[in-house]
């Protein structure tokens, strides 16, 4: 969620800022907001009033006034009469606050000063280029060609089960998925990140803290009868773990890495990637959380960038890294990382992990905060997230870049141990 008072404070800078991703109405924030100091500024001074007359009263009666004298009578007819218009202006004030808040939600991370200004992802800006190398010379099939044609991928009776956009995972196939999954965790945890299994279904407070609510709604899959969704990412539970939380500084920074399902509904992405694995309705993921001190969330957002990448060098995986324009950065992220990972079949990358830097739009959302030693106030923690990685994509990227020529699958060295065979 944006500062209020920083919007307040320099309405003209902010709004150019947020310029940079598109049109936003801020004025309609700024005036609800001049309407709601008003009321407050109204009842602070009616209150005040209530209280003097109240002590005044007091000091009456205590002097020997009687009750009913018409002095008396008057300063509580007075009494009333305030009271009254209190109890008026009380519920606007709170309606104001609430019309106030509905559009905050509304309002996107700004973005930050080295964010890349452009309209849409062509703006988009390549800062590495790895594993040329390792790109596959002959490489023909798709991967769901390639798992079909091995009986380890699944869709046709997917969707008997359920419906488009699910697949089964079959032997090999899945205990290809699951190798990936604890590769993944291993590598992480060695590298400083302290696991996580939390609750696949989340409440809608945890999804409007980090961001998917209200404006994802339709992304979501939403149980009928209950206050509860189906996590679209690990990073909604992970970061919500520590919601309405004063944490101490010395606790930072908190290092997650969490394997769960995640589920979306993809609406909006109809006749794109149909076929195989790169957009499912339900799909694995290790995603990485961090929560850091604002003084060190840019270097630790670099560091998330590399704990990523350090999975596809592992698995040999030629990839690429993209920084986002502000026209094609996420919602709540004030600065992003694309890595995309190399399809011989599309003949192209496609991205497999988003790293981003959310500074404290979400921490303000979430109410997460932290106290120094010493000091009286506290701050926002800035939180970060990326994937470490989205596993049905690196299976594709493994089948099609690891494919031979008589139709198996080279397993990727790190994988053996796991896998305890060399092909698929």
């Amino acid at each position: 969620m944006i500062d209020l008072k920083q919007l307040r404070d320099n309405p003209e800078a902010f709004a150019e800022r947020l310029s940079r991703r598109g049109d936003y109405d801020l004025q309609a924030i700024l005036d609800l907001d001049q309407k709601q100091r008003e009321l407050e500024t109204e009842r602070s001074q009616l209150q005040a009033q209530s209280n003097q007359i109240g002590k005044t009263i007091g000091e009456r009666m205590k002097g020997g006034a009687n009750p009913k004298d018409p002095e008396i009578q008057d300063l509580r007819q007075e009494g009333s009469s305030v009271k009254a218009t209190l109890s008026d202006l009380e519920p606007k004030e709170r309606d104001l606050k609430a019309q106030i808040g509905e559009l905050l939600l509304t309002i996107p991370n700004l973005p930050s000063d080295d964010t890349p200004v452009g309209k849409d992802e062509t703006a988009n800006v390549k800062v590495k280029q790895w594993g040329d190398e390792y790109i596959p010379k002959n490489a023909k099939l798709a991967h769901w060609e390639i798992g079909e044609n091995l009986g380890i991928l699944n869709f046709e009776r997917s969707v008997k089960i359920a419906q488009s956009r699910f697949v089964t995972l079959i032997g090999a196939g899945a205990a290809l998925e699951r190798a990936l999954i604890q590769f993944m965790l291993d590598q992480q945890v060695e590298a400083g990140y302290i696991e996580v299994l939390p609750p696949v279904l989340v409440n809608s407070d945890s999804l409007t803290a980090t961001g998917q609510l209200p404006k994802f709604a339709e992304e979501s899959f939403k149980c009928a009868e209950d206050d509860l969704w189906l996590s679209p990412t690990a990073e909604v539970p992970v970061t919500n773990l520590y919601r309405d939380e004063i944490l101490n500084a010395d606790d930072l920074p908190i290092f997650h890495c969490a394997y769960t399902p995640c589920f979306r509904r993809e609406a909006g992405s109809y006749g794109r990637d149909t076929r195989g694995l790169i957009r499912l309705h339900q799909f694995n993921k290790v995603e990485l959380v961090k929560l850091v001190h604002p003084s060190t969330s840019a270097a630790e957002h670099e560091a998330l960038v590399k704990n990523a990448a350090a999975i596809l060098e592992a698995l040999k995986l030629p990839y690429r890294v993209l920084q986002l324009c502000t026209g094609d950065l996420g919602f709540s992220a004030a600065k992003c990382y694309d890595l995309e990972v190399w399809l011989p079949s599309a003949d192209c990358y496609r991205e497999i992990s988003s790293c981003s830097n959310f500074q404290d739009f979400q921490a303000r959302r979430g109410n997460i905060r932290f106290k120094e030693s010493g000091q009286k106030g506290t701050q926002f923690v800035h939180t970060l997230n990326g994937s470490g990685l989205a596993i049905g994509r690196t299976m594709a990227a493994v089948l099609e870049n690891y494919q031979q020529p008589d139709g198996s699958v080279q397993v990727p060295e790190v994988l053996q141990p796991y896998l305890k065979r060399k092909v698929l």
